[in-house]
């Protein structure tokens, strides 16, 4: 997407597309583009190359260890990563609890925790939903009681992604539950997997997968200098982290791609006798997409550049975060049709890797009935769009 970039920014993207033909591995990006399952090693490889090229950690400073790219440069980078079908950077420790940590955590959390994260000697896993707290984040019951240095936790998470391959989950526990709002008493802990008295069990998707699990607290015992800021003061930081979390939800790179994978598709699939691109009321859709995307887009760079000064994102975040699952949404109705009856029959096992099963129709067909499923999620996590939108009406009304 052309936004009139700069020479040094054109200079910056010519560098990343380097980067890409030369370091991402063919297999990586033929399983992203295919829609198949990725592994904690597949992510793992390509988290190390990405380390080693310095641009892990985008949006950090330099003082821990990031590149401290500009708003533009990292979209220019989130931009090409997707275009070229690399694995996406599994978000909990570089870009959810790495900021919480900078912000409010204390200098020895800092010491240990960061470097860990950019390192990947640690994989988090995030700690927020539960059964009956959802978008409704503020009823969060899972309790933290202290007992001398430690707290006791009990309770129950759920949607908890990728928790399966996780060693730490950092968590909205309740430590007043006496408090008057339901937005008090809450507080934000560091939690090892591997402490006695976790369990986590897999939530099969209506994909197949099961990158989503419950994980299930007994008497864990957690020390009390895990404990991030203040005790009671968590759902501060929660909002703090969701601002960034929804931003990123946005997926401006994420869309790019699939825009330009459904170009392809369309160019290619026949209707009546033309391509489907030169159907009037397909391209019609496909031309809406694409100018929502542009505005996006746009928005997106404002909102970062913003974050960029020192403002947390408010109610800016939530208002990418709808259109941009909008948007995501609507490209892959869209592929869905484009493909036609091929995305029709879906065997969950054709995205695993080794399968022996053919795949159904051209190749590009593969992803997109598990893609449109899958996505659907887009509008309920991260906080649903109805939360969202009450986010934006209360904020800018200031009621």
């Amino acid at each position: 997407m052309d936004l009139s970039y700069t020479p040094e920014e054109r200079a910056f993207r010519d560098e990343v597309r380097a980067f890409l033909r030369d370091r991402l591995p063919k297999r990586l990006s033929d399983k992203v583009r295919l829609g198949r399952h990725l592994s904690k090693d597949d992510y793992l490889e390509w988290h190390a190359r990405l380390r080693e090229k310095g641009w892990l950690a985008p949006n950090w400073p330099k003082a821990h260890g990031g590149a401290e790219l500009s708003a533009v440069q990292r979209h220019i980078l989130d931009e090409e990563v997707t275009a070229a079908h690399a694995p996406r950077v599994v978000p909990f420790g570089l870009n959810m609890l790495g900021p919480v940590l900078m912000k409010f955590g204390s200098s020895e959390q800092q010491a240990h925790y960061l470097p860990r994260i950019l390192n990947d000697d640690d994989w988090w896993c995030q700690g927020y939903s539960e059964p009956g707290a959802g978008s409704d984040l503020a009823s969060v019951r899972t309790t933290a009681v202290r007992e001398g240095d430690e707290y006791v936790v009990n309770g129950q998470k759920t949607w908890t992604t990728l928790g399966q391959h996780a060693d730490w989950i950092f968590c909205l526990v309740r430590t007043d539950p006496q408090a008057e709002k339901p937005q008090q008493g809450i507080s934000f802990l560091l939690i090892d997997m591997n402490t006695p008295g976790i369990e986590v069990r897999p939530i099969v998707l209506i994909d197949g997968s099961t990158e989503v699990n419950e994980v299930f607290f007994s008497d864990v015992r957690v020390p009390v200098e895990n404990l991030v800021g203040e005790e009671n003061k968590g759902w501060t930081y929660a909002k703090y982290l969701l601002t960034h979390e929804r931003t990123g939800i946005a997926g401006v790179g994420f869309a790019s791609a699939g825009l330009a994978n459904l170009k392809r598709i369309a160019a290619t699939e026949m209707s009546g006798g033309r391509p489907l691109s030169e159907n009037p009321f397909f391209a019609a859709r496909m031309a809406q997409v694409e100018i929502d995307l542009m505005a996006m887009a746009t928005t997106n760079l404002r909102v970062v550049a913003q974050a960029e000064a020192g403002q947390a994102p408010g109610p800016e975040s939530s208002m990418l975060k709808i259109k941009g699952t909008q948007i995501r949404q609507e490209i892959n109705f869209l592929t869905r049709r484009a493909v036609g009856p091929y995305a029709m029959p879906f065997a969950s096992e054709l995205l695993e890797e080794g399968t022996n099963h053919e795949p159904i129709g051209p190749e590009y067909a593969a992803a997109a009935a598990p893609q449109y499923l899958n996505n659907r999620k887009l509008s309920i996590y991260g906080g649903s769009n109805e939360i969202q939108r009450g986010i934006i009406t209360k904020t800018l009304l200031n009621l």
